[in-house]
């Protein structure tokens, strides 16, 4: 098999095991809150987060380049962790997807003030169509909309910041950095109100927690080989392939049934969103937040080992190097 075909293959089986994530969660949201979900799977995620310290060779430190970009990019995957396990607890797997798939849209919108980025108009078309499809998912006066359908959007706008900030610094900020913060605020801050909210796990559950951490690690190792294999045009777009999975996972674990304007509004989004990375792929982007940056809403609960690594491979030194070279008072 060439490489221009095994990187999408990986990544179509690196979004299976995330959607297969997502079904855990679900499965466990029934009977936990999200803050404890959250809590245990980051807890239980920090053993596979040493495994990339371990392969880290240059001495460097834990001190951020950019300590207000660094701790606005944690406060928003800490959000979206929160708001999207919340979402998948509460609505249909596939409604869900719809709502997240517009986090490109949202990350090409922030693009322009933080990155500057020139959006042309045939961009701004296709954020247009995506957030009528979002109106289609949403049908606000036709029917009932909840708080999973907020924090799906919440989701997929915390992500959409974090993606675009992490665009931002990735070069000279360590990769560990912006996986650790995350974890560290998650860990610190669902036990803060874990004691708000517990119940008592049996093993079986624990265990289930534990899936979800192996998941999202196994994910990024396919995700981090894929990228190796293929361009970024040919991987990113597999990210829309998860709304299979939540069709099918959906119907096999949940009984759920989509209607109509569901599918019709997903079709949209994913239209509009695979049009963006199509655009960015072709030269119509000079950062190309999107395609740079679509691998999977980041939660902050395991290590995101493909983008840890590939930040290290790109960026300027390391961290403490920036730092030594920046003025006083910076």
């Amino acid at each position: 098999m060439s490489p221009r075909l095994a990187g999408p293959m990986l990544a179509l089986l690196a979004f299976g095991l995330y959607a297969t994530h997502d079904v855990v969660v679900k499965t466990l949201g029934s009977d936990y809150n999200p803050v404890q979900i959250v809590f245990f799977s980051v807890l239980f995620g920090f053993p596979l987060a040493t495994l990339i310290l371990m392969r880290e060779r240059s001495a460097s430190t834990l001190r951020p380049v950019h300590p207000w970009w660094v701790a606005a990019r944690t406060v928003a995957v800490v959000c979206t962790g929160l708001c999207g396990f919340y979402a998948f607890s509460v609505l249909p797997l596939a409604q869900t997807y719809a709502l997240i798939f517009a986090s490109p849209l949202i990350i090409t919108i922030l693009s322009i003030p933080i990155l500057g980025e020139a959006v042309g108009r045939h961009r701004w078309a296709a954020v247009v169509v995506g957030l009528l499809g979002v109106m289609v998912v949403l049908r606000p006066g036709t029917a009932d909309l909840s708080l999973g359908h907020l924090a799906a959007l919440g989701a997929a706008s915390g992500s959409a910041v974090a993606s675009v900030i992490a665009r931002r610094i990735a070069r000279e900020e360590r990769g560990v950095v912006l996986m650790l913060y995350p974890m560290m605020v998650n860990v610190l801050l669902m036990g803060a109100l874990l004691p708000l909210v517990y119940r008592p796990m049996p093993l079986a559950h624990l265990g289930l927690v534990v899936l979800i951490a192996v998941f999202g690690f196994a994910a990024g190792l396919l995700m981090l080989v894929a990228f190796r294999l293929a361009d970024a045009a040919l991987v990113a777009p597999m990210h829309y392939s998860q709304i299979v999975w939540a069709a099918l996972y959906g119907w096999a674990f949940f009984g759920e049934t989509n209607d109509t304007a569901t599918w019709a509004g997903a079709g949209l989004v994913i239209a509009s969103g695979l049009y963006v990375v199509l655009r960015e792929s072709i030269g119509g982007s000079e950062n190309a937040p999107v395609l740079t940056g679509r691998q999977r809403v980041e939660t902050g609960t395991s290590p995101r080992i493909a983008a840890a690594i590939r930040a290290r491979a790109t960026r300027i030194p390391p961290g403490y190097e920036v730092l030594a070279k920046r003025p006083k008072g910076q």
